[in-house]
């Protein structure tokens, strides 16, 4: 178990308890400069982020904000919320939202009420470097599982082929397409973030809400257990989600009965969101409140919290004061099959 450098303000109590849910990696607000290049990430002590309402589930994530402006005067501030990364290529099973769609998770924000149309910067990068530009110059789309992006790469030169492939962009499959039309992959990392301008009225404060509708990461099977025993990946599982002796024994006796096929098949499914962004903000969050829903009462769920309350069949709920977010929330849920 990975300790922070202040226990008390820290998550670190793991759970064993029945519950279901995933998403991709997403972020806390955090406000941002806009500079040459794009967004870059920049700490204030002048607005706080007063309380922080975060709400996960597998069919939706919101988000509840309310920040104060802590000073004499107005402030204008951009205020930029990360997406997950996508990378192009993954054979992970992990679901995207709408490929087609440059806002594929379905994000919405508003604000004290009123809708707001955030822009999005998107940057494609591979092995390190932007090639934003090239892929718009070319026409080719930059969300890397779009058919429409398929489609552009096809009609591409076969040295601009050559070219991606070599600045990894690109994997060129000779068996597949034929030798004259080889299937190309696209490999990059797709990086987006939403970005809007604001007013923080002094002393006042400012309602913030998020929607979306989450990604879904998993595998096919309990990858850190194997035939009772922690298997490769324990260690990573153990620091990352706070598994313990109890969890573990659950998930020996759920593997024992799928092998006697006296219970269901349990899949493993990931969620990953990102707090400390959050830490941005003027001093510690006053009040934090997570709250999960499993979904289903024949899941299992572990992930390091603190003085986590189960308040519903399905739901549980934790609550912490003058919260500073050390590390980010990743939750693992065992999927009982049908």
């Amino acid at each position: 178990m990975r300790r922070s450098k202040n226990p008390a303000r820290s998550m670190v109590l793991a759970l064993a308890i029945c519950g279901a849910t995933t998403t991709a990696a997403l972020a806390n607000d955090t406000t941002a400069e806009l500079k040459t290049g794009g967004l870059a990430y920049v700490q204030t002590s002048d607005i706080a982020m007063e309380e922080e309402d975060l709400f996960l589930s597998r069919q939706e994530v919101r988000v509840d904000y309310l920040f104060r402006n802590l000073g004499q005067a107005d402030i204008e501030s951009v205020v930029a919320f990360p997406m997950p990364d996508i990378v192009g290529g993954s054979e992970s099973d992990m679901a995207y939202g709408d490929a087609e769609s440059d806002n594929f998770l379905g994000f919405s924000v508003v604000q004290d009420g009123k809708a707001i149309t955030p822009q999005l910067q998107q940057r494609v990068t591979a092995l390190g470097i932007d090639h934003t530009q090239a892929l718009k110059e070319a026409g080719v789309p930059l969300l890397p599982y779009s058919e429409k992006t398929a489609a552009a790469l096809q009609k591409l030169s076969p040295e601009t082929k050559a070219d991606w492939a070599a600045k990894g962009l690109l994997r060129i499959d000779g068996y597949a397409g034929g030798n004259d039309n080889p299937e190309v992959t696209p490999v990059w990392t797709l990086t987006s973030a939403y970005w809007w301008k604001t007013k923080f009225p002094a002393g006042k404060p400012v309602k913030v809400a998020h929607r979306y509708s989450p990604s879904v990461g998993g595998t096919v099977a309990m990858s850190f257990i194997q035939d009772g025993k922690p298997a490769y990946s324990y260690e990573d599982y153990a620091r990352r989600y706070c598994i313990d002796a109890d969890f573990m024994k659950t998930a020996a006796k759920l593997e024992t009965a799928a092998a006697k096929s006296t219970g269901p098949h349990y899949t493993e499914q990931w969620l990953s969101y990102i707090l400390t962004t959050g830490g941005n903000w003027a001093g510690p969050i006053k009040r934090f409140r997570l709250t999960i829903d499993k979904g289903n009462a024949k899941d299992f769920v572990s992930f390091c919290g603190k003085g986590v309350k189960k308040v519903g069949p399905t739901t549980f709920v934790m609550e912490a004061q003058d919260f500073t977010p050390e590390r980010e929330m990743d939750v693992l849920f065992l999927v009982a099959g049908e």
